[in-house]
């Protein structure tokens, strides 16, 4: 099978930059049972947001009840 020009240069420009996007995103090696996955992603569909606004949004409040917990310790 031949590789056509665009898929041989979009190639080269993907191992040039390699580093420069591992330095800037992290990606995570997680899974999630396909059930679940399936709902979230029919939810995020639904309601138009992406995985990022996920993330971000459960990390927001996940500190927040952390900061509530850490109040109630003292």
């Amino acid at each position: 099978m031949e590789k056509k020009p665009r898929a041989i240069k979009d190639k080269r420009y993907e191992e040039k930059h390699k580093a420069e996007r591992k330095a800037k995103n992290a990606t995570w090696g997680t899974s999630v049972p396909r059930e679940k996955a399936d709902r979230i992603n029919a939810f995020l569909e639904k309601y138009g947001y992406t995985k990022v606004q996920l993330i971000e949004a459960g990390y927001k409040a996940l500190l927040d009840d952390a900061a509530e917990h850490k109040s109630f310790a003292r």
